[in-house]
C-alpha cells in the first residue's frame, strides 16, 4: 500500500501563533546546534575549554585586588575568591546567553537562506550551550565551596539548592528574551551589536555581582538596582549556594513579570522578522 501525502493549506501567520510545538519536534537539531557551538568556540585554540575555568578565574582575581582589596567592598562575609567566582560564572552566563541571541539573524543568515527548520531553535540550542558551560565553570566554585563548609567559612541552604535548576531556566528565558528582541534589530541596523556590548557592561555594575545587595542603602542608585530584574536571581542563587543574600518580595516580582514579558514579546518580534529579515540582511 503506497504512502498517502497531505497538503495542509493555512492561512497567513497569526501574530500569537508562536508555532512551539514545531520548535520540540526539532529538538534532535537543538542538540545538534549545541554540539557545533562547543566546536566552533573551541577550534584552533591551544587551551580548549579550559578557558571555562581560567576566564572566570583571572576575573575574579582581577576583582579581588580592584573591588575587595582597592575599593574594599564587602562580600557579606563570604570568602572573597568564591563570592566572585560564583558571581561571575552567574554573570557570564546571562551576558552570554543574551549577546549571543542579540546577533542571531546576522550570524547565521546564510544557514537560514538555504534551509528551513523552525528559527527559534538556535537561540534556545545558544542558552543551553551556555546552561552546560555555566556548569563547568562552577566545578572550582564547587570545590572551594565544599572546603569552606568544611572549615566552616560558609554555610549554604541546603534545601534551597533544589532552586538553582529553576534560577537558571528563569534567566535564561530572560536572556533569550531579550536577546531575540534585539536580534530582530541587528538585522536590520547593524551598529546596534556595538550598543548591546557597551550595554551590557553598564548592565553588570547595575547588577551585584561585584558587590552584595545588602550594601545599597536607600537612595534612588539603590532603587534601580534593587528592581533590576537581575538582581532578584543572583541574589537568590547566592542564598541557596553561599548561604548569603536579599531576598526581597517585590524584587523577585519584577523580575518574573519582567521575564515572562520580554519572552512572549521577544518570541512573537522573532517570528514577526524571521520572515522578511533575508531582505536586509
Amino acid at each position: 500500500m503506497g504512502n498517502t501525502y497531505h497538503k495542509h493549506i493555512s492561512a497567513k501567520h497569526k501574530l500569537f501563533d508562536l508555532k512551539l510545538d514545531e520548535v520540540w519536534r526539532y529538538k534532535d537539531l537543538i542538540l545538534l546546534f549545541v554540539r557545533r557551538s562547543f566546536a566552533v568556540s573551541y577550534k584552533q585554540t591551544i587551551l580548549g575549554p579550559a578557558w571555562l575555568f581560567l576566564n572566570p578565574l583571572l576575573t575574579s582575581v582581577m576583582h579581588m585586588i580592584v573591588f575587595g582589596n582597592i575599593a574594599k567592598l564587602s562580600t557579606d562575609g563570604v570568602p572573597q575568591l568564591l563570592f566572585y567566582l560564583t558571581g561571575t560564572a552567574f554573570w557570564n552566563f546571562f551576558n552570554s546567553s543574551l549577546s549571543g541571541n542579540a546577533n542571531t539573524f546576522t550570524s547565521n543568515a546564510g544557514l537560514f537562506g538555504k534551509v528551513y527548520f523552525p528559527r527559534l531553535t538556535v537561540p534556545i540550542a545558544n542558552v543551553l550551550t551556555n546552561v552546560i558551560k555555566f556548569a563547568i565553570a562552577m566545578i572550582l566554585p564547587v570545590i572551594l565551596m565544599v572546603i569552606y563548609c568544611i572549615t566552616g567559612s560558609v554555610t549554604p541552604h541546603w534545601w534551597c539548592l533544589l532552586l538553582v535548576p529553576v534560577i537558571l531556566l528563569w534567566i535564561g528565558l530572560m536572556a533569550m528574551g531579550c536577546g531575540i528582541l534585539v536580534s530582530g534589530l541587528t538585522a536590520k541596523y547593524r551598529d546596534l551589536s556595538v550598543l548591546v556590548s557597551f550595554g551590557m557592561s553598564l548592565w553588570m555594575y547595575g547588577t551585584p555581582v561585584v558587590y552584595p545587595l545588602s550594601q545599597l542603602d536607600n537612595t534612588l542608585l539603590g532603587a534601580f538596582i534593587k528592581y533590576n530584574p537581575v538582581t532578584a536571581p543572583i541574589e537568590l542563587f547566592r542564598y541557596a549556594v553561599l548561604g548569603k543574600g536579599t531576598i526581597l518580595p517585590e524584587s523577585i516580582l519584577v523580575s518574573v513579570v519582567f521575564t515572562v514579558l520580554v519572552t512572549f514579546l521577544g518570541i512573537i518580534v522573532f517570528h514577526k522578522v524571521e520572515r522578511t529579515f533575508m531582505d536586509t540582511v
